[in-house]
């Protein structure tokens, strides 16, 4: 059994985006100022990027969205056990694929990556990704959700034995 459960680390994470969009929103220059993010960013080479400094429209709306998942998410992990498991047990993986989708493109197709000198021409649509706060951003989601379905998927085989003997009560009892 799990220290933590996989409610417990869902809930989490869904505050976490719900503390993002607020800092997004009201001090994007407290992100970037993280350690976290510094850390992170000069471990892999990512560039500085000096547009989390200051407010903007894509920040509010990237803000948005951060609160909408964290609200959605944070109602949907307070299902029946049963419903959660199989919601959350589909969900887990594609986000761990789609994070570290993420991660992995931000890292290995930004200016100093592994792929860059071969493979790096500047393009119009993906250059805003390339950046440490994005790469932290995903990194950390693609560890968490990396959690949440190795805990998920242990908790589902406890709750299948719990179904399973709870069956076999009913069923001793109808045969009574």
């Amino acid at each position: 059994m799990a220290i933590i459960s996989g409610a417990t680390i869902i809930t989490s994470l869904s505050l976490f985006h719900i503390t993002l969009a607020f800092f997004f929103l009201t001090s994007p220059s407290s992100i970037v100022d993280q350690q976290i993010v510094f850390i992170l960013g000069e471990a892999m080479g990512l560039p500085y990027s000096p547009s989390f400094e200051n407010k903007s429209p894509a920040l509010s709306f990237a803000a948005a969205g951060l609160f909408i998942l964290g609200i959605t998410d944070l109602v949907s992990a307070s299902l029946p056990e049963e419903i959660s498991q199989y919601h959350w047990g589909s969900q887990a993986p594609i986000r761990l694929l789609l994070f570290g989708t993420l991660t992995f493109y931000t890292f290995a197709f930004s200016p100093k990556g592994p792929l860059s000198p071969e493979f790096y021409t500047p393009s119009s649509w993906g250059e805003g990704l390339k950046n440490r706060i994005v790469f932290t951003w995903a990194f950390l989601e693609m560890i968490t959700w990396f959690w949440a379905f190795l805990t998920l998927r242990e908790e589902r085989q406890l709750l299948a034995e719990r179904i399973r003997a709870r069956r076999a009560a009913e069923e001793d009892m109808m045969m009574r």
